[in-house]
């Protein structure tokens, strides 16, 4: 798959609560992107680290889908981090997995129908802009519980960027994230149970 052009890390990639007094205000100006176009927060900029390419600079259009799935990823990781003095961004911990432990966790359990009922909507989103609307309802949930997971724009949402941006046109976002996430779980116990 094709790489997003950035400058170092991504944020959430660095992110260490403990190491910094500042956390608690950073991630308040991220959560202020929540809703909003990437782009339209002065606050976020010095956040981002997709490279716009000069000619869509240039040309007046600055937005692309990868910087739309930076912003996306931002904001989710700071509704994520809210509160916590821990890091909730895990590497390989994917957003699939996570869904799966938050069904089998106490806050679904009595009720699994509640939170498929929000995968399905994000499973049915056909924009971006839906898409992330039903990412915040089960990141807040994940958040709830407690549950630690890969930030959706660290790997499905950034993958849908690089879909649109290659001219990829899925009929329904939500079910290539899904799709997507179930791919990247299943090589992941694959690789896990290779490894034995």
């Amino acid at each position: 798959m094709a790489q997003i052009e950035k400058r170092g890390f991504w944020y959430w990639h660095e992110f260490d609560p403990a190491e910094r007094k500042d956390a608690g205000a950073d991630l308040a100006k991220l959560r202020r992107g929540l809703g909003r176009e990437a782009g339209s927060v002065p606050d976020l900029w010095r956040f981002y680290r997709v490279i716009v390419p000069e000619q869509v600079a240039t040309a007046g259009s600055w937005r692309t889908p990868a910087l739309d799935a930076e912003h996306a990823a931002l904001t989710l990781f700071a509704l994520h981090q809210q509160g916590r003095d821990v890091s909730m961004h895990k590497d390989g911990e994917h957003l699939g997995s996570a869904l799966l432990k938050l069904r089998r966790s106490d806050q679904f359990k009595s009720n699994p129908e509640a939170l498929d009922a929000r995968v399905g909507a994000a499973a049915t989103a056909t924009s971006v802009a839906e898409l992330v609307f039903h990412l915040r309802s089960l990141i807040t949930c994940c958040a709830a519980s407690n549950l630690r997971s890969t930030t959706p724009g660290s790997s499905t949402t950034s993958r849908l960027a690089l879909a649109r941006a290659t001219g990829a046109n899925p009929p329904s976002l939500g079910r290539e994230l899904l799709r997507l996430e179930r791919q990247t779980t299943e090589n992941s116990a694959a690789s896990s149970t290779t490894a034995r």
